[in-house]
């Protein structure tokens, strides 16, 4: 549980303040070039999901927030309980449920209090450009990849 307090916490705030900082300072749909050709801040907003794919189910994404939210606090909770060390999850999946946790916790709340998660940070090349995002959603990818990775860590002996 320290993972979600010492980690997912901070991290819930910053996502929340950089997100009112670009809401009271960038214009709706105006973009500020911080590396030319490369990097810019924005003010978009989006009630899909990632890429924004299926825009306006904002709704259907509350919930399936609220409950991978819960199955990640759940595993947290379970391991903080679990008996023998080697029932236990291993750091780096903690970790990664501490990212996950406030990356779904900071797009849920632009989700319930705005309608619509706010996305600022741009990056592109000439005409090619990646989607806007936010810090919750780079919390989430660094999840997903740290999870991935952590996956590759625990082995376990099967004996026949």
């Amino acid at each position: 549980m320290k993972y979600l307090f010492f980690l997912g916490l901070p991290l819930f705030v910053l996502d929340q303040l950089t997100k009112w900082l670009v809401r009271q300072n960038i214009p709706y749909g105006a973009e500020i070039p911080i590396i030319p050709g490369f990097f810019s801040l924005v003010h978009a907003s989006n009630t899909g999901a990632a890429f924004s794919l299926f825009t306006g189910n904002n709704f259907f994404f509350i919930g399936l927030a609220l409950a991978a939210l819960a199955v990640v606090v759940f595993l947290l909770i379970r391991d903080s309980r679990a008996p023998k060390t080697e029932q236990r999850l291993n750091n780096i999946t903690k970790i990664s449920f501490g990212l996950l946790a406030s990356g779904i916790l900071g797009n849920v709340t632009d989700r319930i209090f705005r309608g619509a998660v706010t996305d600022f940070l741009h990056f592109y090349i000439s005409e090619y450009s990646w989607p806007s995002f936010n810090v919750a959603d780079s919390c989430i990818c660094i999840a997903a990849g740290l999870l991935i990775l952590g996956s590759f860590g625990r082995t376990q002996k099967v004996s026949v």
